[in-house]
């Protein structure tokens, strides 16, 4: 995996108009909600994730 992926869009608003930040490694910054956020890698899992994704029920 690239440590330089990058977003296709905003968490915030779901906009495209992305850039890097000038913040640092993994700063982005959205041109449509003027909101700036960070992403990181933060390891693998140690065992599958269990859950309703996977045939499980739902409250």
């Amino acid at each position: 995996m690239s440590g330089r992926a990058a977003p296709f869009h905003c968490p915030y608003c779901g906009d495209e108009d992305l850039r890097p930040s000038e913040e640092g490694h993994g700063a982005w910054e959205c041109g449509s909600c003027a909101r700036a956020f960070r992403l990181s890698f933060l390891g693998l899992l140690s065992r599958p994730r269990t859950g309703h994704h996977e045939g499980g029920t739902t409250a």
